[in-house]
């Protein structure tokens, strides 16, 4: 049986299904991931979630089932959480474990086989969006598909801080009041789950990806102070604010340490609390209110705005307003 939730259209397209079996699981594999055949009586256990381009879905197999994905359309990563998965991608054998993350590539072809009992998180990743990330990370075009390595080792190091972030996004599918259903914070993760990604498996931009950069020349780096200041209310995300530059998100960063002595994000986040000071300081109680303050500077999280603001100006928003009538 099918049991989907939909959510408003304003939060991330996110779908449960529970004991999905034969077409319907063909069906939802389809739907969600890539054209399949299968072998073996399939019995799914499916939740999904999908940021964008970007699908994070976990997987249980109650039965032992073959998958073929001919010419898949999109990066993906299987991630076992328990049992093993053995693959064949174009013609190499290969075994996932919760271990060891399967890679493959648009145009891999791919044969999965998964044991009985057996559990997995599957992220696909839309091929346009993972190669824009990396052309925005290094600064200048990416053609072709990214050569990515079809083993990821998850035991150590960046992507096994990776995996954990993967986890943590299948973890809150369940909460209805999790932050990952806000678009604002939905895409800031979309874009660290393509960018770990890249940081976390061998290719043949990774050495170019994680060497030191030199800070992008001051007139790049004014631009981006003027458009915070200017509309420092627009949820700017940090490729946004490279593209101002004129600069990579590297260079950007890196220029911002050099030249401002913080991160660009940070540096928004404390233009907002200026202005947010502003705001309560010469504002009337019985007119305004906190939150209407937050939302205007561009404060999702009223509890992290509060707690941001006390650290900043060592008062709460609320004394700030009382203060003023």
């Amino acid at each position: 049986m099918v049991d989907a939730q939909p959510r408003a259209t304003s939060a991330p397209d996110t779908v449960y299904f529970d004991s999905v079996d034969g077409d319907q699981a063909r069906d939802v594999l389809n739907r969600f991931y890539h054209p399949v055949s299968a072998e073996g009586d399939l019995k799914l256990g499916v939740e999904v979630i999908q940021l964008g381009p970007l699908t994070v879905g976990h997987l249980t197999f109650a039965r032992s089932a073959t998958l073929d994905l001919p010419v898949p359309a999109a990066y993906h990563v299987t991630l076992p959480t328990a049992g093993r998965v053995l693959a064949r991608l174009d013609g190499r054998e290969l075994t996932a474990t919760p271990a060891t993350a399967l890679v493959f590539r648009p145009g891999d072809r791919v044969q999965l086989r998964h044991e009985p009992n057996s559990a997995e998180l599957d992220v696909r990743i839309e091929s346009w969006a993972l190669e824009a990330e990396l052309a925005a990370l290094l600064g200048h075009p990416v053609e072709g598909t990214i050569d990515l390595s079809p083993v990821l080792d998850l035991t150590e190091g960046p992507a096994h801080s990776w995996s954990r972030l993967i986890r943590l996004l299948s973890d809150e599918l369940e909460h209805e009041s999790s932050l990952i259903y806000q678009p604002l914070i939905a895409e800031q993760l979309c874009a660290s789950v393509l960018s770990g990604l890249l940081l976390s498996v061998s290719h043949r931009f990774h050495d170019e990806l994680v060497a030191p950069v030199t800070g992008g020349p001051p007139r790049s780096i004014r631009r981006v102070l003027e458009a915070i200041s200017d509309e420092p209310e627009h949820p700017f995300t940090v490729g946004e604010l490279a593209a101002v530059a004129g600069t990579s998100i590297r260079s950007l960063q890196s220029g911002f340490r050099r030249h401002i002595g913080s991160a660009p994000m940070a540096h928004l986040q404390q233009i907002r609390l200026t202005r947010a000071h502003e705001t309560l300081r010469n504002g009337d109680s019985s007119e305004l209110t906190v939150a209407d303050v937050a939302h205007r500077w561009g404060f999702a999280h009223l509890g992290r705005f509060a707690s941001a603001y006390r650290k900043r100006f060592g008062e709460s928003p609320s004394e700030t307003l009382r203060t003023t009538t």
